[in-house]
């Protein structure tokens, strides 16, 4: 016990400091680390994604109890949930909130009766990028130059209390088109900005021009 009383003397500063880190990056603000090209050309390969905590919900730290409701999310917001059926954190771009009927007709979405716009960017062999103007909020998507099965979904009705969430890399993401709607008591927060940038194909040597990027 005299032990454990001395540890806790010596070291309580850092104890006191591990915690209230712990419960911030729980309850208010943590980083996600993107391991795969789901999103691009938004977010990148190791990028660390800040993620707004309280952006929806105050929750109990380290859980997933919501003490009260801040807001729900939007179109065009990127979000970050523990999907259970994908058994994995995920971050997608959310495309349909409840009442909204969506289609997707070759990479083309249409919502609520409204086709919308796009406006091309780049190509090469493969892939390209283009503007898409998400009923005004404008972001830049990447399509591939060969029609996938993620390329096309039937009309569908979001319920209440899910979304329907997308990567902006349409043919490369496990999205609700694969993993279903996305119940909202499964959000951890909205995704806010890149903290830091490491490029895995080079050494892991850090993407300056992309600190402190806010994301589209």
């Amino acid at each position: 016990m005299k032990r454990l009383y001395k540890f806790w003397k010596n070291n309580r500063s850092l104890i006191v400091f591990i915690i209230l880190m712990s419960v911030f990056r729980s309850a208010v603000a943590d980083w996600y680390e993107v391991p795969t090209g789901s999103m691009k050309p938004t977010i990148e390969e190791g990028d660390r994604i800040l993620t707004d905590k309280m952006a929806y919900d105050l929750r109990i730290p380290f859980t997933h109890v919501s003490l009260l409701r801040m807001a729900d999310p939007q179109t065009g917001d990127i979000i970050v949930f523990d999907s259970k059926v994908a058994d994995n954190r995920l971050i997608k771009r959310v495309i349909g909130v409840p009442g909204d009927t969506i289609v997707l007709k070759n990479n083309q979405l249409i919502i609520n009766g409204k086709k919308l716009n796009y406006t091309n960017l780049q190509s090469n062999t493969t892939s390209s990028d283009k503007i898409e103007n998400l009923n005004g909020y404008k972001h830049s998507i990447r399509v591939s130059n060969t029609r996938s099965r993620l390329s096309s979904f039937d009309e569908i009705t979001i319920p209440e209390h899910y979304y329907l969430a997308m990567g902006d890399n349409r043919d490369n993401s496990a999205d609700s088109r694969v993993i279903g709607l996305i119940p909202r008591d499964e959000l951890l927060g909205k995704a806010e900005r890149v903290i830091v940038s490491l490029d895995y194909d080079n050494y892991y040597l850090p993407r300056t021009e992309r600190f402190l990027k806010p994301l589209e």
